[in-house]
């Protein structure tokens, strides 16, 4: 059995020409064989070099004349150079070629332009041997327009271009991306190939098939003001006092003056990013939000040197020093007396006493705002109160609260700016038929505003 693999059939054909005299010899090599046409005789194939992985297990290949063996790495090998070269001279194959043997070796050599025979997918060479045609070069296939021609030795295959599959025989395209998966978010079929792509927000590796996130933030940040960077994403935000338009991206201004009515105290001012509040002249903002009257007399006091500066809530005014009117005298700050010895006393209050108070607009009512009070008591005397004149519309009501005292009690809301004069009249009487009066000339100024 080992024999036969060693030696090659040999098919012998005598040929005689009448004009030569020579023999042709076609010769058919076998398997495990080749022609070697340079040499004219068919040489051994070595499967260990041609065939991958001839052996496995950790099993070595070993090549011999017609086959191989796989044997074990540490076996030793003997070759019997007599067959080796009786194995050597052997013809076997596949290859249909003709070798040309003299009839006589003793007679001249044959006529070198004697055409030979080779078989198909051969042509003679001009070394008057047979070698391979490439069907592929000469145009000679009848491979289609959409098949790759790929030439054999004596012979060639119709095969398809990369990307595509036989399907009978034709070529059809290969949808890549029905196989596993090549691509990380999406496959794109094309014709004998594909491509792949990103979802928004993100693009593509140099690999050309992994998804990394973009940072819109650092790219071209397309944020009107603040931009912050997610996967596959962006959101923006706004600096303090604006807000997101719809568009998510610009920011406009908040109107925090249209948020509440009560953000400022008397009037918002609108600002890109913030607000401010304003106050009305003789105000000042106090804390950013509170109004809060100045006061005129301590800061630009206009008053000449014969009147008095009296300070109210968003202004002030210049009263004279001496208030005192005929026949009333000047006795101390602000209080008038008419003298007992002028006879039109008699008929008069024996004081008049000017005082000055500021209120806010608006006041809520009723409220106490001013206390009269006796400032000298005499025994067995009777004090009575009432307002004399400067209440005509009813805004006041006078309440007594004691033997010596009386309060002044707003009824009705007053609006600013106005000034009202009230006068208060203390009555007193005694048992013997004593009578007295004195006024205290109220002058109230109401502010413009309710703070």
């Amino acid at each position: 059995m080992l024999t036969a693999m060693f030696l090659a059939a040999l098919i012998l054909i005598t040929v005689h020409s009448q004009e030569t005299e020579e023999t042709i010899t076609y010769t058919q090599c076998t398997d495990g064989y080749e022609w070697d046409p340079v040499r004219q005789r068919c040489k051994d194939i070595d499967e260990c070099e041609i065939v991958p992985d001839a052996c496995k297990g950790g099993m070595k290949c070993v090549n011999h004349y017609g086959g191989y063996l796989c044997l074990p790495r540490t076996a030793q090998i003997i070759v019997n150079e007599r067959e080796e070269a009786a194995a050597a001279e052997s013809t076997s194959g596949r290859n249909n070629v003709i070798r040309r043997t003299p009839a006589d070796p003793h007679r001249a050599p044959p006529n070198p332009t004697h055409q030979i025979q080779c078989a198909a997918g051969y042509e003679q060479s001009d070394h008057n041997v047979c070698q391979d045609i490439d069907e592929c070069a000469t145009g000679t296939h009848n491979c289609r327009a959409d098949q790759v021609c790929v030439n054999l030795r004596g012979s060639f295959s119709c095969q398809c271009p990369p990307g595509y599959q036989k399907r009978g025989d034709q070529c059809v395209d290969i949808d890549e991306c029905t196989l596993p998966p090549y691509c990380h978010h999406r496959c794109v079929n094309t014709p004998g190939s594909y491509y792949c792509q990103c979802n928004a927000g993100f693009q593509l590796a140099s690999n050309n098939h992994t998804c990394v996130d973009i940072n819109e933030c650092d790219a071209n940040n397309p944020c009107a003001q603040q931009c912050y960077n997610i996967l596959g994403s962006f959101i923006c935000q706004c600096n303090p006092g604006f807000e997101l338009s719809s568009d998510r991206i610009n920011c406009e201004d908040t109107d925090e003056c249209r948020t509440s009515s009560y953000i400022c105290q008397y009037q918002c001012v609108n600002e890109p990013g913030k607000f401010s509040c304003v106050c009305p002249e003789g105000y000042q903002v106090v804390g950013s939000r509170t109004c809060q009257d100045i006061n005129e007399c301590e800061t630009t006091n206009e008053c000449r040197e014969d009147e008095i500066c009296w300070n109210y809530h968003g202004g002030f005014r210049c009263y004279p020093r001496n208030p005192c009117q005929e026949p009333y005298v000047l006795t101390s700050e602000n209080r008038c007396v008419c003298p007992v010895s002028n006879t039109i006393c008699r008929e008069l209050p024996y004081s008049v006493v000017y005082k000055y108070m500021s209120i806010r607009s608006d006041r809520t009512v009723p409220s106490d705002i001013f206390q009269i009070q006796a400032t000298t008591i005499y025994p067995n005397t009777i004090n009575t109160f009432r307002i004399k004149s400067g209440n005509e519309n009813g805004e006041f009501y006078l309440r007594q609260t004691s033997a010596v005292s009386a309060m002044l009690v707003l009824v009705k809301s007053l609006s600013g700016p106005r000034e009202h004069i009230v006068d208060l009249e203390m009555l007193t009487v005694n048992s013997l038929n004593y009578r007295t009066s004195s006024v205290l000339r109220l002058t109230i100024i109401v502010g413009p505003y309710a703070f």
